[in-house]
């Protein structure tokens, strides 16, 4: 009985001394506090990556992290509002988190018309891609000579998965017939034969 009384004792003084500590602020820091710190460090990349070695992801990959720079004075609503239309237009978002791409290196062609006229160089920027019959006429060949993508994951063309589905291309011939029969008919006669 007393064996039971000192473990339940000693286990309800543990308890409430951990509550206590817990309580005392010169302690440790608010669960807020530890969430924004957390919080800050994924965003600047400075956690552990590479528990073996120590690195950082910061330090393994710093062109995804922005690089810490001197405070400037702050901008107004309006002027980060621009900056936020103008990057949108350009294509200077991030389209996949994955790799950091951005959507003007995913679609260049969708995005250089529009950089050429923000240069306002609109007069001497010449036409950027195709005419609407052009690219269908190109669909329209590829679809005819299978040079389009079948598989995504190897990059296979239909005319090279099903070449007897799709005309092979013409070898250039060396010769005619009548060449050949002129030819052996020379042979021939040089040989005696």
């Amino acid at each position: 009985m007393k064996t039971r009384l000192s473990v339940v004792a000693l286990a309800l003084s543990s308890l409430v001394a951990g509550h206590a500590l817990a309580a005392d602020v010169s302690v440790g820091k608010t669960r807020d506090e530890v969430r924004a710190e957390l919080a800050q460090a994924i965003r600047s990349g400075d956690m552990i990556a590479d528990g073996a070695t120590g690195q950082r992801y910061n330090e393994i990959a710093p062109q995804l992290y922005a690089q810490p720079q001197a405070v400037v004075a702050s901008k107004s609503r309006a002027d980060v509002k621009a900056e936020r239309d103008a990057a949108i237009r350009n294509g200077d978002l991030i389209a996949d988190g994955a790799t950091g791409q951005r959507y003007n290196q995913i679609a260049p062609a969708q995005y250089a018309a529009v950089r050429a006229a923000d240069a306002s160089t609109v007069a001497a920027a010449p036409a950027v891609g195709k005419t609407r019959a052009e690219v269908k006429a190109e669909l329209a060949e590829a679809i005819r000579t299978g040079d389009m993508i079948a598989d995504g994951a190897t990059g296979a063309k239909y005319n090279e998965l099903y070449p007897n589905r799709y005309a092979q291309p013409v070898m250039a011939q060396g010769k005619t017939r009548e060449e050949v029969r002129a030819e052996l008919v020379e042979s021939n006669r040089k040989t005696g034969g």
